[in-house]
């Protein structure tokens, strides 16, 4: 009978296309919430952040009504989904199936709000799933594959996605999993791979956008751009979560070049899309902040912690952390140092291991202990980095261990970090920074030089008042 119910189960899922993957799908680097607000709602979030896209060019605009039927996918229907499958596990405790469904709706809802607990549900779920129906449950295998991906345990998440599409041969979500597990491994031969055969096997506006975000980390920006206007030319209606987290992503590529308006607007857009979404609001503080328009850049972390005031969310310690940057540079110190304790008590919760509530945030702790500047600080960032870099080794995570290298005086070393994440190929201003001041500390000023040069022809604006919002840039 448990075989009988394994084969109906796959049969669905291989029936079911990847519209619901990419409204709920979440990045390893940066967990992604992706809700679906209801009209009404929507009408009153707006009030909030009024997004003008009358500016955007035709080709990034949204082009659906906001009111489709199909835009009304919100958290309450995922906690019905809940319900129903909770009261099927009481009916019949044993049933993998049922299990399978549980866990896959207690990630989604995790997803859809960012709380860390909602993971471990969907853990502790499937789990039980694969314990009374350990063969032909790929439902339950990718549900685990996309906790330890949550957890930074990527090598284990590629591990459980190779076991489905052993199974299933093109399974669209273990494909994606492959593509983003890949990336934050640095892996990005691999991660191409993955993000073409996903493309092939179902061009969606979350497939190509994963192959734009490969592009992009490979430094072929062209290509990457050509995939991200080809992911927006085939977006559906009703994909509010994808069509606004594929905005956000390319207001973050124009970002990284120096085209902040046209970034800004397309944050806009995303929010107009779907009003109050976490990921659009951090990246527009991070753009005011840019600006100098630090009120602003405050209303939007607001906005946020309002949007998650009920229970910690895996965005609060950014929150917490561009706060502190705003008061750092209104010269409030103090107030500034409050809010980073805050973040960093949130950090340590979820910064070692990958089990037990865990959810791999070492860098990020790295990061604050290096952003508050104690001297006493700079030999556990060290210690955190080391670590992180055995199980990330994408260039972001690279310029931060060169980054705690730097501090501690170890010049060397801090050099063939940042001369690894170079070699990978990702066009950064702050990555070519960092290698111009290592440059310039080991007494090669032609190279610190060139570096230098290359940032400033990666982003054009890339000035003081950037760099001083970068990691460890300002000096």
């Amino acid at each position: 009978m448990k075989v009988k119910d394994a084969e109906c189960y796959n049969h669905r899922t291989k029936k079911n296309l990847s519209k619901q993957l990419w409204v709920l799908l979440v990045l390893p680097i940066t967990t992604i919430l992706l809700v679906t607000i209801s009209p009404p709602l929507r009408s009153w979030l707006g009030s909030f952040v009024k997004p003008d896209a009358t500016q955007l060019t035709t080709p990034y605009r949204y082009p659906f009504s906001l009111s489709l039927p199909g835009a009304t996918n919100t958290t309450s229907l995922v906690q019905k989904e809940i319900t129903f499958y909770q009261q099927r596990v009481q009916a019949d405790a044993t049933s993998g199936l049922n299990l399978a469904s549980l866990a896959r709706a207690y990630l989604k809802m995790g997803r859809a709000t960012g709380e860390s607990s909602w993971y471990l549900l969907a853990e502790q779920t499937a789990q039980r799933s694969l314990a009374n129906l350990p063969f032909y449950n790929d439902g339950a295998v990718l549900v685990l594959a996309r906790v330890a991906e949550a957890q930074h345990d990527f090598p284990q998440a590629i591990h459980a996605a190779t076991q489905v599409l052993k199974s299933q041969g093109d399974n669209e979500d273990a494909l994606a999993i492959m593509v983003t597990s890949h990336l934050a491994l640095g892996k990005l031969p691999q991660a191409s791979q993955s993000a073409t055969a996903l493309v092939k096997r179902i061009p969606t506006l979350g497939s190509l956008t994963l192959l734009a975000l490969t592009k992009a980390a490979q430094g072929q920006e062209q290509e990457a751009l050509q995939a991200f206007q080809s992911a927006l030319a085939v977006e559906e209606p009703g994909e509010t979560g994808s069509s606004a987290w594929t905005r956000t992503l390319l207001g973050q590529f124009y970002y990284k070049r120096g085209q902040l308006q046209l970034a800004g607007e397309l944050y806009r857009e995303a929010l107009r899309i779907l009003p109050r979404y976490p990921l659009a609001l951090v990246h527009l503080a991070e753009l005011e902040t840019r600006w100098g328009q630090y009120q602003a850049a405050e209303s939007h972390y607001d906005q946020v912690i309002a949007y998650s005031r009920e229970s910690s969310t895996t965005f609060d310690h950014v929150v917490m952390r561009g706060k502190a940057r705003l008061k750092q540079l209104q010269d409030k110190p103090s107030e500034a140092i409050a809010l980073l304790d805050e973040a960093e008590a949130l950090l340590r919760q979820t910064a070692t291991g990958h089990s037990s509530g865990s959810f791999g945030h070492r860098q990020e702790l790295a990061q604050l202990l290096l952003e508050r500047g104690r001297p006493q600080d700079v030999t556990e960032a060290v210690s955190l980095m080391q670590a992180e870099v055995n199980i990330r080794r994408d260039a972001h995570t690279l310029d931060t261990l060169a980054w705690a290298l730097s501090r501690s005086g170890r010049w060397q070393e801090a050099d063939r970090v940042i001369q690894e994440a170079i070699r990978l190929g990702t066009s950064d201003a702050g990555i070519f920074y960092r290698a111009g001041t290592i440059a310039q500390a080991l007494g090669n000023k032609p190279k610190a030089l060139t570096y230098w040069q290359l940032a400033q022809k990666t982003d054009p604006t890339f000035n003081a008042q950037a760099r001083q919002l970068g990691l460890g840039l300002e000096l």
